[in-house]
């Protein structure tokens, strides 16, 4: 979990998600979200227990990755980044996500809400809802 005083970000919230081999997955969205958290992605709220969800999935599907963050800005409590995400599948396939995301901070910095648009630029047809599948 993070003070007040210091803000999680995109880059560690999915690094400790997606690409942390044995971090418990409640131990890691405590560590970045809110117990009020929701999301959008393209379009599609989630709350905290449905974004969970998604991960969950996602754990069975990656294998590994890697984030790149070309854009950042926080004030006060809001966040945004651009970033692109690469995902290597457990069928070695590989796909990558440019992505567009506006958050908002609760006062002990994590995120409270997120909102975000993706971008796929590599994948398979059917990967293209990876970033709301669950």
């Amino acid at each position: 979990m993070t003070t007040a005083s210091t803000h999680t970000d995109a880059r560690a919230a999915l690094t400790d998600l997606l690409l942390t081999p044995g971090l418990d997955l409640d131990e890691a969205a405590d560590r970045h979200f809110a117990p009020d958290y929701r999301q959008r992605t393209d379009g599609s709220w989630a709350n905290r227990s449905e974004f969970l969800a998604h991960i969950a999935h996602l754990r069975t599907v990656v294998a590994g990755g890697s984030v790149e963050v070309h854009d950042e800005l926080s004030s006060g409590d809001r966040y945004a980044d651009r970033h692109t995400m690469e995902v290597i599948k457990t069928d070695g396939s590989i796909v990558r996500m440019e992505v567009y995301l506006f958050g908002e901070f609760a006062p002990d910095g994590r995120f409270r809400r997120i909102e975000e648009t993706t971008l796929m630029l590599e994948g398979a047809d059917h990967d293209r809802n990876l970033g709301s599948a669950r």
